[in-house]
């Protein structure tokens, strides 16, 4: 961890644009003396000097309209922790299962819907457990990670910086709180703590007990700590999601009750349900999408998926807040930087099946878009006839299929 120039090319890859922790130094100002600084950090951690400052605890919204906190360190500890992190990846990287997706490089969230997908189309899968572990990276257990961390690094230096980091506390608001569980979201090595903890409490489990004990076809895919597991046999599926509560519990870690669920989903489900009148299969979101049983064109069972209704309320709610914030702008800039939102919303939702949500999105946009406009002193207002005018100089980006999954 003392190298030299491990900390010196973190140095140069981090984003000087971040926000500063509690010190307030930023990225121009620690390189302003970067010499100097970095031998004397290369010292003190050699020397095991070296103590991380508490991270800086801010509150962001969520989705949902609640608040998720997050911590921010200082600038020399994001150097730091983006070397330990880049030295995790490398032991743990080789040892990260295939069905396992988030924070991990060159691998997300698109490969992870298709996975899941694949899994439904191509096996005898009845039943889906939907779960959601409540505050996954806030009650990480510090004794069991070091346990788990104790398997694979030899090298007691790592180990002691990784305890030092999980115990360097938060200052909320002026004050000081130790921390004993957890790892703050935000810092650069949570994720790939998260991982480690998941691979071993979750996907460890269930591919040495769960998938050799099951007689019918079973998967699982994890996204941090998002997760979908999926069995041919309902008293398999009943087990495991019992057996997952205690398993949770082992580790410090609890299940949402009122997000975590037993549903009946797959290619034998629907005939089964239309006998017995219950309708339609249930459906179930993962990664913001809604997957739900379909047919092809031709009459074929597929799997197919749209932007859950969660999340659209979501960005549109979010949208609406950002037209009125620049409602002030002048038209050519506004519509060019509503063009960026645009299209970051599309490459993340344009998956085959979802043309119609998207296209749901941009009409909703352009409708809020139009009272923002009439809303502005001192501008002249737009009826439709002038919008759609307006329109043909400044073009609205149309969505686009970017991720197909027949891949």
């Amino acid at each position: 961890m003392s190298n030299k120039e491990l900390l010196v090319q973190c140095h140069k890859e981090l984003d000087g644009n971040k926000a500063v922790g509690i010190d307030r130094m930023t990225k121009d100002m620690y390189n302003a003396n970067l010499e100097e600084n970095i031998k004397d950090l290369v010292t003190r951690l050699k020397n095991k000097a070296y103590k991380p400052s508490p991270a800086l605890r801010v509150y962001i919204p969520k989705g949902n309209g609640k608040m998720r906190p997050l911590g921010i360190s200082i600038y020399e500890d994001k150097i730091v922790q983006l070397a330990l992190k880049k030295l995790l990846e490398a032991i743990y990287e080789p040892k990260f299962k295939e069905n396992m997706f988030g924070f991990r490089p060159n691998i997300g969230c698109h490969q992870a819907i298709k996975y899941v997908r694949k899994e439904i189309m191509s096996r005898r899968i009845n039943y889906i457990v939907d779960a959601d572990i409540k505050g996954f990276f806030d009650h990480i257990n510090h004794e069991w990670l070091m346990k788990m961390l104790e398997l694979n690094i030899q090298d007691k230096n790592i180990l002691w910086l990784i305890k030092k980091y999980l115990k360097a506390g938060i200052m909320d608001d002026g004050k000081y709180i130790e921390t004993t569980e957890g790892s703050a979201q935000g810092n650069i090595v949570s994720p790939v703590l998260a991982n480690i903890y998941m691979h071993y409490v979750l996907v460890m489990w269930y591919k040495v007990v769960i998938e050799r004990k099951s007689k019918g076809a079973t998967f699982l895919v994890v996204y941090a700590d998002d997760f979908i597991t999926g069995f041919q046999y309902k008293s398999e599926t009943e087990a495991y999601y019992r057996a997952l509560e205690k398993r949770m519990n082992k580790f410090g870690l609890e299940l949402e009750s009122s997000k975590s669920r037993l549903l009946e989903f797959g290619r034998f489900v629907e005939n089964d349900r239309k006998q017995k009148g219950l309708g339609k299969p249930e459906t179930f979101d993962f990664l913001g999408f809604t997957f739900y049983c379909s047919k092809t064109r031709k009459g074929k069972f597929s799997v197919k998926m749209k932007t859950s209704r969660k999340k659209f309320k979501q960005k549109i709610k979010a949208m609406k807040v950002w037209l009125y914030e620049n409602r002030d702008a002048k038209t050519k800039d506004l519509v060019k930087a509503l063009n960026r939102k645009l299209l970051g919303h599309y490459h993340y939702y344009g998956v085959s099946y979802n043309g119609r949500m998207m296209y749901n999105y941009r009409q909703r946009t352009i409708e809020m878009l139009f009272k923002v406009l009439n809303k502005r002193s001192n501008r002249r207002s737009y009826n439709w006839n002038g919008l759609n005018e307006m329109f043909k100089v400044y073009k609205i980006e149309m969505p686009k299929i970017y991720v197909s999954l027949f891949e």
